[in-house]
């Protein structure tokens, strides 16, 4: 599992890449078992930002996967969706924007963002991923 300092300096990479982009952005970062690690929101970020980047970094902890990847399976399944996002007490966010934590071939956590198009906040956190050493599969 990554520890608070290593989720900290994966919430620091994400905003180093957000800011290249000028687009403000809220990150979550959340342990194997979707547990909350860190959170930030940089400034100008949409107020709602920091919760759906919540969700989606739950979302791709869950699945050890892209949050894209439950987006996509669950298109042609709307009811379905929202049967699971209300299972999980709303946490089920199927939309691109997250990606899973892998060091040496394990799980160990998930970074979502929000605040930019779904495909920016995905990017942004998938470079945050490598550039701390870390993969995302």
């Amino acid at each position: 599992m990554l520890t608070h300092d290593q989720a900290l300096s994966l919430l620091q990479a994400a905003r180093e890449e957000s800011s290249k982009l000028g687009v403000p952005m809220s990150f979550a970062v959340m342990d194997p078992a979707g547990h909350l690690l860190a959170l930030i929101r940089m400034d100008g970020a949409p107020w709602i930002s920091t919760d759906v980047a919540q969700g989606k970094a739950w979302t791709a902890a869950a699945y050890g996967a892209p949050s894209a990847a439950q987006k996509a399976k669950m298109e042609p399944m709307p009811n379905f969706a929202t049967a699971v996002t209300a299972m999980t007490h709303g946490r089920f966010t199927p939309q691109t924007g997250a990606v899973p934590v892998y060091f040496d071939g394990q799980l160990v956590g998930a970074l979502g963002g929000s605040g930019g198009t779904g495909q920016q906040d995905e990017d942004v956190c998938a470079a945050a991923v490598a550039a701390g050493g870390y993969s995302v599969s």
